[in-house]
């Protein structure tokens, strides 16, 4: 069993990018600026931002953040929105999900200009992927990518099975796996809660995406002797011999699975540093206007 080092990976991809931003400053022109928003007190969230921030500045990147209370009103982050969508100074943002439950997260995420949408969520983005037109790939699923080709793995007719349908990760990472290209032509099965015999399709896959919002549920009798299995969740339980005191756990039973699997991507370590990483070059295109020109 070999491990897939998604914080190796991020390492490689952030020197070129700093390496990049670098000769930007070294022109006299100003560094990409990625904002965030996030709204309300979760602790998963917060960390999160801060994760994106302090990797941002540390390669060269301007980071700011607007956090904004749980109670706010949808009014209020729609007018952080437009705010945003206008300065010119903000190549990209990001508006940090989920949000509070009396927020409408569709009609958020359509609001921002789809220029400056560097998560991929947009209808635009999202609708330029499906066709293969230039646009920001979702930052889990585009990491995800990245990682398949640093490793040379295989997809070409190779079985991919992902395991959750969310349009954050599983629908866009089904529709990157069968695209005409490399890594990609592969047979994709999109599995869901409603899936029959849903073990079964899992334990057919050779390349098994788990992106399902379970903690450990994907146990070694569902995966296949010798298959690929990348491990999206990031689930907190509490635990005394961690100094954070909690300790994160994926959607994948490593112990059984990490038997029975050729290459496996740890969490943490695995999947989190690529989508960060992912985020920080979807804001690097947006300041050189890569995919939207002019």
């Amino acid at each position: 069993m070999k491990l897939i080092d998604g914080k190796e990976v991020s390492e490689v991809l952030k020197k070129k990018l700093k390496d990049e931003v670098a000769i930007i400053i070294d022109a006299d022109q100003r560094a990409p600026h990625l904002a965030a928003v996030i709204v309300g007190d979760d602790p998963a969230s917060h960390t999160y931002v801060s994760s994106k921030e302090k990797n941002a500045k540390a390669l060269g990147f301007t980071s700011s953040v607007y956090r904004l209370p749980g109670d706010v009103t949808q009014q209020e982050l729609m007018n952080t929105i437009e705010f945003l969508n206008k300065d010119d100074q903000v190549d990209g943002y990001i508006v940090q999900l989920p949000l509070p439950e009396h927020m409408d997260e569709q009609l958020v995420t359509s609001a921002i200009r789809p220029e400056k949408d560097v998560d991929g969520f947009h209808p635009v983005n999202l609708g330029r992927m499906m066709l293969g037109q230039p646009a920001y790939l979702p930052a889990t699923p585009n990491g995800i990518m990245e990682l398949l080709k640093h490793y040379q793995i295989d997809t070409e007719g190779k079985h991919c099975v992902v395991l959750g349908r969310s349009n954050i990760v599983g629908t866009p990472m089904s529709v990157l796996l069968s695209r005409k290209a490399r890594p990609g032509n592969a047979t994709v099965t999109l599995c869901h809660s409603r899936t029959k015999n849903l073990e079964q399709m899992a334990a057919s896959a050779d390349i098994l995406i788990a992106a399902i919002g379970k903690k450990e549920f994907v146990k070694g009798h569902m995966v296949k002797e010798g298959a690929v299995v990348i491990d999206v969740g990031i689930h907190r339980e509490p635990s005394e011999k961690t100094k954070s005191g909690f300790r994160l756990k994926g959607d994948v039973d490593f112990q059984s699975v990490s038997k029975k699997a050729a290459m496996i991507t740890p969490v943490p370590g695995g999947v989190g540093p690529m989508t960060i990483v992912s985020l920080l070059i979807n804001t690097l295109k947006a300041r050189k206007k890569e995919v939207f020109p002019g």
